[in-house]
C-alpha cells in the first residue's frame, strides 16, 4: 500500500474532529487547533499513525488473526461495512455495545440468546408463546443490528 500524504488526507476531510467541548484530553498531542467549536486534527501526525496502523494490520493479517473494525460515524459506516464485510472480518458500524471488550462474557450470553430466539422463529416455536412473551422477543432486530459482528 502506498504511503498516505498530507495532500491526500486534506480533501477527504479527515482533519475535522469532534466538538471541542466533547474531547478527551489524551488527544491533545494530535489536535492542531480549533475552528468554530470543532477540533482540527493534525494531519501530519495522522499520516504517521496511519502508516503504523497499516503495518500492524498487515502483520495481524499475515498471522491469520482477526481484527475488529469500528466505524460509528455516518460518513464511514457504508465504506467499512462494504470493504470489511467483503474480507470476512468482524466490524461495528452501529452503536458500540457497552462492555464488548471488557465484559465479553455478557456479550457472548446476549449472542447466544439472540441465536436461540432466531432458532425459535425459524422452527415455529415462537408462535406457540403467549403474546407477552412474543413481544419480549421483538427486540431481536435491535440486538441483531448491534451484535451481528460477533457471529462472523
Amino acid at each position: 500500500m502506498a504511503k498516505v500524504t498530507f495532500d491526500e488526507l486534506l480533501p477527504t476531510g479527515v482533519h475535522f474532529g469532534h466538538l471541542s467541548r466533547k474531547w478527551n484530553p489524551n488527544m491533545a498531542p494530535y489536535i492542531f487547533g480549533e475552528k468554530k467549536g470543532i477540533h482540527i486534527i493534525d494531519l501530519n501526525k495522522t499520516a504517521v499513525k496511519l502508516e503504523e496502523a497499516s503495518h500492524a494490520l498487515k502483520q495481524i493479517a499475515k498471522s491469520g488473526k482477526k481484527s475488529l473494525f469500528v466505524a460509528t460515524k455516518k460518513q464511514a459506516k457504508d465504506i467499512v461495512s462494504e470493504k470489511v464485510g467483503a474480507i470476512g472480518m468482524p466490524f461495528v458500524t452501529e452503536r458500540w455495545p457497552g462492555g464488548m471488550l471488557t465484559n465479553f462474557v455478557t456479550i457472548r450470553k446476549a449472542v447466544r440468546k439472540m441465536s436461540s430466539i432466531e432458532k425459535m422463529e425459524t422452527d415455529g416455536t415462537a408462535a406457540t408463546l403467549s403474546k407477552r412473551e412474543r413481544l419480549q422477543l421483538t427486540y431481536t432486530a435491535k440486538m441483531t443490528k448491534n451484535l451481528v459482528l460477533l457471529l462472523i
